[in-house]
């Protein structure tokens, strides 16, 4: 590690009730970077999401004690890209590190994180691989990446977390988007930059629980997808034609039976599946444009990302 060229380190750690984690992981930090602590350049950023339990008490207790511990805390929870906003624009070193209050995130690859920026790299994002994983996470974030890759307009490997660490002129380009529905995950890749991936193989979680539910998990990737692309929009479209089509051809059939045939076709089955068939499509597509439009609307009311409720930078 190389202290000339580094004038301040920051990580941001964004944190939603993990009160019995945060001193597991002051500890762990500081004993990894603990040269940066006694040569006065590193920055401890932790953003309390709103918790409910005394996670902001812990946060205080560690920057009563220790100068370089800064904190933020919302006045509810925003969310956790919210959350690593508000670190970001806090945020003063040459370079950011952000990582989970879980302790899934292992302080110890942090040195190799700084050694390939001090390399020339602007951004160094890290790849879960852990096959300890229940069967149905894997699948489900297997299809996350497949289609957000497909329908979004930036490629983001599979794997990737929010653990990475980001060049000071990266996160001056990120502080510009004040989007309502930011996506990091997305967002990075999108701002270019020279990057390369580090991967790793995740802690067991010590206290607590995951706050990814599978409503949360839907709710992220329908933003990823939404936030970076149009292509839903025109998959609609062309799914409304595929449907016209058909229809269309049914007619041609059911004309052609009346006309030159003895048969006769029963018509409330036929009609209500039918019916009920293009009803489907349609809601979908209602969906899916109203997605677009409810973005627009929340974007156009131009609330702040976030309130803070307290801070001691």
């Amino acid at each position: 590690m190389n202290l000339n060229k580094i004038n301040i380190i920051s990580v941001i750690i964004p944190s939603y009730n993990e009160e019995k984690n945060i001193k597991l992981l002051f500890d762990d930090i500081t004993s990894v970077l603990k040269e940066l602590v006694s040569n006065s350049k590193l920055e401890l950023i932790f953003v309390d999401d709103g918790s409910k339990d005394s996670t902001l008490l812990e946060i205080k207790k560690l920057a009563e004690q220790n100068s370089f511990v800064k904190y933020l805390s919302f006045s509810r929870n925003f969310g956790h890209q919210k959350a690593l906003m508000a670190g970001l624009n806090a945020a003063k070193g040459n370079c950011v590190i952000s990582m989970d209050a879980d302790m899934q995130h292992p302080a110890k690859i942090i040195p190799q994180l700084i050694e390939e920026w001090e390399k020339g790299n602007d951004i160094v994002y890290t790849i879960r691989k852990d096959k300890k994983l229940p069967f149905l996470k894997r699948l489900s974030s297997s299809l996350f990446y497949k289609i957000i890759n497909k329908l979004s307009d930036v490629e983001i490997e599979k794997g990737t977390a929010d653990f990475r660490l980001l060049d000071q002129k990266v996160v001056t380009e990120l502080k510009k988007m004040n989007e309502m529905h930011i996506f990091y995950r997305g967002l990075i890749p999108w701002v270019g930059f020279k990057s390369m991936g580090i991967e790793y193989q995740a802690e067991d979680r010590v206290y607590g629980r995951s706050k990814y539910t599978f409503r949360k998990m839907m709710s992220f990737a329908i933003d990823g997808i939404t936030s970076f692309s149009t292509k839903p929009l025109r998959l609609s479209i062309y799914l409304g034609i595929m449907v016209a089509l058909l229809a269309f051809i049914y007619g041609i059939f059911v004309i052609f039976v009346s006309l030159f045939t003895n048969l006769t076709i029963s018509g409330w089955s036929s009609t209500i599946t039918v019916i009920l068939f293009i009803g489907g499509i349609q809601l979908i597509i209602l969906g899916i444009i109203g997605e677009y439009i409810g973005k627009l609307y929340m974007e156009n009311k131009n609330r702040p990302n976030f309130i803070i409720k307290d801070s001691n930078i």
